[in-house]
C-alpha cells in the first residue's frame, strides 16, 4: 500500500526526470558516505545533481515522466545524476567526480533527452571539447572555403597589378633611356 511520503517520492523523482535533459545512472556500491558526500558535492559544483531512491519509486516515477527506457538501468543500489542544460557538461562532471573511485563505482548507462545512451557512449560524450570550441570548429570549417575563395580572386587582382606595374615600369625605363 502506498503512503504518502512514497507518493510525494515519486512526483519528485517524475518532476526530477522530467525536467531533465541528461540523466546519468550509476552503481555506488562500495563508496564510504564520506566519499559520496565528495562525490555530490564536486557534482553540485558543476551543476549535476546525484539522487539515491529506492529502484521501485524510479521505475514507477520513469513511467509516469514516459522515460520508460531507464527501467531497465535501474538493477542494483542506484545513482541517478540528472541536468538540465549541458549534456556533455554532465558527462565530464560525472567522470571527474567517480574517477577516483573507478574500481568501485560503475555507470550503467543514460539518456539523452528520450534517448537511451550507454555507459561507453556516455564516456564518449564526457570526452567531447566545450560546446564552444565545437561552435568555434563549425564556423572555421564554413569560414575556410570562402577564405580560400576571396584568396583565389585576389589573387588574379595582385596578378594583374603585378603586371600592369611590370609594364609600366619597363615604359618608363625605355623612356628614360631614350
Amino acid at each position: 500500500m502506498p503512503t504518502d511520503i512514497k507518493r510525494q517520492a515519486v512526483t519528485e523523482l517524475t518532476e526530477l526526470i522530467r525536467s531533465s535533459s541528461a540523466m546519468a545512472v550509476a552503481d555506488y556500491r562500495g563508496l564510504k558516505v564520506s566519499e559520496m558526500q565528495s562525490v555530490r558535492r564536486t557534482l553540485r559544483d558543476s551543476g549535476v545533481q546525484l539522487t539515491i531512491a529506492k529502484n521501485r519509486l524510479l521505475k514507477i516515477a520513469a513511467d509516469e515522466a514516459d522515460r520508460a527506457e531507464l527501467k531497465s538501468l535501474l538493477d542494483g543500489p542506484t545513482a541517478l545524476a540528472t541536468i538540465d542544460g549541458d549534456e556533455a557538461a554532465m558527462a565530464k562532471a560525472l567522470a571527474e567526480a567517480f574517477r577516483p573511485y573507478s574500481r568501485t563505482v560503475t555507470v550503467r548507462g543514460g539518456m539523452l533527452g528520450s534517448q537511451a545512451i550507454d555507459a561507453a557512449q556516455l564516456t564518449r560524450l564526457a570526452t567531447l571539447p566545450p560546446r564552444e570550441v565545437l561552435l568555434g570548429k563549425i564556423a572555421g570549417g564554413m569560414a575556410a572555403p570562402m577564405t580560400g575563395m576571396a584568396g583565389v580572386l585576389a589573387a588574379n587582382l595582385r596578378n594583374l597589378v603585378g603586371v600592369l606595374n611590370a609594364v609600366a615600369d619597363k615604359k618608363r625605363t625605355t623612356e628614360t633611356a631614350a
